[in-house]
């Protein structure tokens, strides 16, 4: 077996993916890679393949076929074994034993992972829970929980994050507080893999995104790169003075005539090319048009059209 690096090295390389438990595929011919300081984001319905593709990551499970390659080592050999260490995962369901503390429960991954206890209280303070950290867990609420979790998973400054439905049970304050812990490691050189179903949330807090349904990668590319391949309409949300009609505009312009939303509210439906034009004729009536709010398709609509098959 080779284990020696390429000259291209990513963090993580899957090629050609397969898993199935019994009749049922959870993964199917998946192949991606991701390079240092990355983050991609894993979206898709339950039981589209997900946490089973964290696991295979790990090495919890096995597959059928394909590779995972860490630094370009492939499985079995010294290396391979040293990349998985540096990987810290999240699951979506943090069980911890309630009668420990939260320090010891730290204490307790880190001689796991052979890590030193010295940053154990610094990783407390990090995720908000040094004034809790000698409570036991079973008094813990979920987002405590889950910020325990994320400290369990940041032990040793892992060069790999998996995160698997990390904000679950955390409040916007605290799920703001999350992604400046995660911008920051991967600001450091971390690479981070986020499954997600809060889709708005995750589309501004990541590089790249996969799609996947019944095990199958539908689609993987940045923001911009899917709304390309997508080609949905842009909204433009435009308000007129009092209860004045919208302005006429060129037909030319728009790929649908106006849609009224209520008194003096009216949203117009483009082409992304068509934005441009549009604006411009719309901002010429000033003296009518008091705002314009322009709306490019979000993430869940970018999934809900490549899911339900109007892609193809």
């Amino acid at each position: 077996m080779n284990c020696a690096e390429t000259a291209a090295m990513n963090v993580l390389e899957i090629k050609q993916l397969r898993k199935t438990y019994g009749t049922e595929v959870a993964v199917d011919d998946l192949s991606l890679a991701m390079t240092a300081g990355e983050s991609l984001a894993v979206i898709g319905h339950n039981g589209a393949g997900k946490t089973t593709l964290m696991k295979l990551i790990l090495g919890l499970t096995r597959s059928e076929s394909g590779t995972i390659e860490r630094y370009s080592y492939l499985p079995g050999c010294a290396q391979a074994a040293q990349a998985r260490d540096a990987i810290g995962f999240l699951p979506e369901i943090v069980a911890f034993p309630g009668a420990l503390t939260g320090r010891q429960m730290l204490h307790f991954y880190a001689r796991l992972k052979n890590k030193t206890l010295g940053n154990c209280d610094e990783l407390l303070d990090l995720v908000g829970l040094t004034d809790a950290a000698q409570r036991k867990i079973n008094t813990y609420s979920k987002g405590m929980r889950q910020r325990l979790g994320l400290a369990q998973a940041l032990l040793g400054q892992p060069s790999l994050l998996l995160l698997d439905e990390p904000t679950s049970g955390l409040d916007p304050f605290l799920r703001r507080h999350f992604y400046e812990i995660i911008n920051t490691r991967q600001a450091a050189g971390a690479s981070v893999m986020i499954s997600s179903h809060a889709l708005t949330e995750i589309e501004a807090q990541t590089d790249r995104i996969a799609i996947m349904k019944n095990g199958r990668l539908l689609n993987l590319g940045s923001l911009e790169q899917l709304r390309r391949k997508a080609a949905l309409p842009v909204q433009l949300l435009v308000s007129c003075r009092g209860g004045t009609e919208v302005p006429a505009v060129q037909s030319v312009s728009m790929a649908a005539a106006p849609l009224k939303l209520g008194t003096g509210q009216w949203q117009f439906s483009c082409a992304e090319e068509q934005k441009l034009p549009l604006l411009h004729q719309l901002t010429a009536h000033g003296d009518i048009v008091t705002d314009i709010v322009v709306r490019p398709p979000r993430l869940d609509d970018l999934y809900a059209y490549f899911v339900n098959g109007d892609a193809e």
